[in-house]
């Protein structure tokens, strides 16, 4: 019997045994519960094929989707003081922090690069969820700060992409400082007529919402995105109704204009480049002026020349 469960078992079972089958190769829906192969739902934007609903991503695959050949330049974050309150609630937040920098792979909420949208100069700060909800703290509100700062060097637009659950409590009231720091960078670019546009995703909600987020010049959003400050929950305690099953829902605030428009994630990027070339073109009363500045000064140009050539007619 040793012979047969030893030797002849394991090689029959090589043979027509199932192999593994790696984990990561399909993804289930959250929305409709579909069984999406990989390769496909890459290649779709990590939109579900089946119910089109829009999948959260990680900011490094914003950036890759957005920027001309996937290139870009990261910029570095300046570090800021670790756990400056010491806070702990059911773990130390050193602890919490060193969990969300394995589990996103990046060192912070927040990811700042520079590069070329449609051929124009960009700056994009795009929030990773995956780092403790994309929550806002010292470390972000710098990003948001170097970015506006960046723009105006470089003359370009600033796009940010929040992800967010709001401020992050850990750090207390530093981390509510940052929504007027985030406010006045933010019109620092507006003030340098260059364009700011905000790409709002799933979830954009608290402290993030209430600063930066909704001071756009242009404000785009994916499908079903969920745009808010308060919770539905705690709305819903506070007045004591039933809120509609799309309340704070993109589609619902455009219909009441809040937003722009809501935009399917493969189309995003092309509706980025219309946009800003539209804001980076002069207007008709610039245009109007320079032309009327040209014809001024092929006037004076000619008036100048035939001056000249009288004088030397004289003069011969």
């Amino acid at each position: 019997m040793s012979w047969l469960t030893d030797f002849v078992r394991p090689k029959i079972q090589a043979l027509v045994g199932k192999k593994d089958v790696p984990e990561n190769l399909w993804r289930r829906c959250p929305s409709c519960d579909q069984m999406l192969f990989h390769r496909e739902l890459s290649e779709n934007f990590y939109v579900c094929h089946h119910c089109d609903h829009q999948m959260r991503i990680s900011a490094t695959q914003r950036l890759d989707m957005l920027f001309d050949d996937s290139e870009y330049e990261r910029v570095e974050i300046p570090k800021k003081v670790i756990d400056p309150l010491k806070f702990r609630d059911t773990k130390r937040y050193s602890d919490r922090l060193r969990e969300a920098q394995t589990k996103s792979n990046e060192s912070e909420a927040i990811v700042v690069a520079t590069g070329f949208l449609g051929g124009l100069p960009v700056v994009i700060a795009a929030f990773d969820f995956d780092f403790m909800g994309g929550s806002m703290g010292q470390a972000v509100g710098e990003g948001l700060t170097i970015s506006a700062r960046i723009a105006n060097e470089k003359k370009a637009a600033l796009i940010t992409i929040p992800a967010s659950g709001g401020a992050r409590m850990q750090e207390g009231m530093l981390s509510l400082i940052q929504m007027p720091r985030t406010v006045i960078a933010v019109e620092q670019v507006r003030e340098s007529g260059l364009p700011y546009i905000v790409l709002l995703t799933n979830p954009t909600t608290g402290g993030v919402t209430a600063s930066f987020a909704m001071l756009g010049d242009i404000h785009i959003a994916e499908p079903g995105a969920l745009v808010g400050f308060a919770g539905r929950r705690v709305i819903e305690d506070t007045i004591r109704e039933e809120l509609p099953e799309d309340f704070q829902r993109a589609e619902r605030m455009l219909e009441h204009g809040l937003i722009d428009m809501v935009v399917a994630r493969r189309e995003i990027r092309d509706t980025l480049i219309r946009v800003i070339s539209l804001l980076r073109q002069k207007t008709p009363d610039d245009l109007e002026k320079n032309n009327f500045s040209s014809k001024l000064n092929e006037e004076t140009e000619t008036n100048f020349s035939d001056l000249e050539n009288e004088d030397k007619t004289v003069i011969g």
